[in-house]
């Protein structure tokens, strides 16, 4: 029989079986948790499995991920061989499924078992709360720490008065395939990436094909020179080349490429935007098999009215309109959703609910894997106590300068609530993960010693350093730690500046 005054592994839940959550149950399975994922569905890779059976990813038959592989992979698990620049949902779904063959996480999962509550547990003795998860197939459990990583593209935004449209109406959300469209005229409501996806699938099967945009865009090409224009790009992001400069250049390559956007019918671009990048739409709105509109004015029967005075009669509106945070399981009173944000530090914690983290509810200007590859050890080293959180009310006074930052350069729209941009943000969990250690090598004896993890700054760092982007196999990594080598054996060939300040930091980064 188990000791009963033996100490218990502690235990984490992960809702999701997607990118974020297979990443962070990789990294608390290497630091000693007890980890259990939940999974609504019968396959792991979340919005990356076509027709997932859970019922909530919004993949199409034609989708690929908008940066090349060379960034898109974790930082030492690489796609293999062969695989094309910019890999399709198939390509996606089988490398995830390698991950989780690979670091041993299937055993792990609890498929078809959609969670119901996660709610609180205090605990008699004054310590941390800790976490009831409950499940429909009751395989809940009670949790030292809860990982929220459903992420936050399965519940469509609808806008109300497009529901006066009596033709055919979707959600991109529901768009599959390109073959129930043919021959009917469509109206695409909408910019972003699915919008032009959708809009370049339907150009060469419709009689008449609108897309519009109410904002401004800046659309980047896939290729240049024949490379991806990541890689490219990638180049700039230098230590002695500063972001302002970096972000100037891209768009005026952009530019040169693709020639000013308003000459393709689209409004002038003020402030910032979230990265939009298409191979073909830009030929097919010159070649005039996609119009653009500015804005709907009226919606009448099947007849759409736009701002410019036209008014045309389409068989299909596709709203290309976004998504809304959807968190079921969690009560207004444990997690509240305010204009579709959620408060949280680093984007990660709720600052007066201790044990509770989220990953990939962010809207990154670049490759997620990266921002989950370091979100993971993040809050490892939190939970581990090689860290310890800032104060409620300095990680609030963090939130609202975020929040502040983000009103000052996007757009005031639910889609960008929470923007992110790469090298900032990545800044940000470095410099907040440094002073939490500082926090927590104050309140430990002294002669406890502390091991790095993923993102420990190399002694005698300077204040400004460089990580790579494609990050390559990391020394600190917990799999190269063991012995165990890359799956690619290659390193890091770019490095971007990582300054050691956070403009929204806890005021404790020194």
């Amino acid at each position: 029989m188990p000791d009963p005054a033996a100490p218990r592994n502690r235990s984490v839940a992960l809702v999701g079986a997607g990118a974020s959550g297979l990443c962070a149950a990789r990294y608390f399975k290497e630091a000693g948790f007890e980890v259990t994922i939940y999974e609504i569905g019968t396959q792991v890779g979340g919005l990356w499995c076509f027709n997932n059976d859970n019922g909530l990813s919004s993949a199409y038959d034609t989708l690929h991920i908008n940066t090349a592989k060379t960034l898109t992979n974790f930082s030492d698990f690489r796609f293999p061989p062969g695989t094309q620049p910019f890999p399709d949902h198939r390509d996606m779904h089988a490398y995830f499924e390698r991950f989780v063959e690979h670091y041993g996480l299937r055993p792990l999962i609890r498929f078809s078992s959609r969670v119901t509550a996660i709610r609180p547990h205090q605990q008699q003795d004054g310590a941390r709360a800790r976490w009831i998860v409950e499940t429909d197939a009751a395989n809940g459990g009670v949790f030292d720490a809860v990982i929220v990583a459903s992420g936050h593209l399965s519940k469509p935004l609808h806008v109300e008065r497009l529901a006066a449209f009596q033709g055919e109406y979707l959600h991109s959300h529901d768009y599959k395939a390109p073959e129930p469209f043919v021959g009917k005229r469509v109206c695409i409501v909408g910019v972003g990436n699915s919008a032009c996806d959708i809009a370049s699938d339907l150009a060469t099967v419709t009689p008449r094909t609108v897309i519009v945009a109410r904002s401004g865009v800046r659309i980047a090409p896939k290729l240049l020179f024949g490379m991806p224009f990541t890689d490219v790009t990638s180049r700039l992001s230098h230590p002695l080349i500063p972001q302002w400069l970096g972000r100037a250049v891209t768009n005026a390559l952009i530019r040169v490429i693709q020639g000013p956007m308003e000459r393709l019918g689209f409004k002038p671009l003020k402030g910032r935007s979230h990265a939009l990048s298409n191979a073909t739409i830009v030929q097919h709105i010159a070649y005039r098999r996609v119009e653009v509109k500015h804005d709907i004015e009226a919606v009448e029967g099947r007849t759409i009215g736009f701002s410019d005075g036209s008014k045309a009669e389409f068989d299909t509106l596709i709203a290309a309109t976004g998504y809304v945070i959807d968190l079921p399981f969690l009560s207004d009173s444990v997690m509240p959703v305010r204009d579709n944000c959620v408060e949280l530090y680093n984007r990660i914690v709720p600052p007066d609910r201790p044990g509770l983290y989220f990953m990939g509810l962010l809207n990154l200007n670049g490759a997620a894997n990266q921002a989950y590859d370091r979100q993971a050890p993040w809050i490892v080293a939190m939970e581990t106590g090689e860290a310890q959180l800032p104060s409620v009310d300095e990680m609030r006074g963090a939130i609202r300068r975020k929040a502040e930052w983000v009103r000052r350069h996007y757009p005031h729209t639910p889609r960008h609530t929470i923007e992110e941009e790469p090298i900032p943000y990545f800044r940000e969990l470095r410099s907040s993960l440094r002073a939490a250690r500082r926090r927590a090598d104050r309140s430990r004896p002294l002669d406890k010693a502390r091991s790095p993890s993923g993102l420990d700054a190399p002694p005698g760092a300077r204040a400004t350093e460089t990580v790579a982007i494609p990050v390559g196999p990391r020394a600190s990594s917990p799999a190269l730690a063991k012995g165990e080598a890359s799956t690619s054996g290659r390193s890091a060939t770019e490095t971007v500046a990582i300054p050691e300040a956070s403009p929204t930091g806890t005021g404790d980064e020194r």
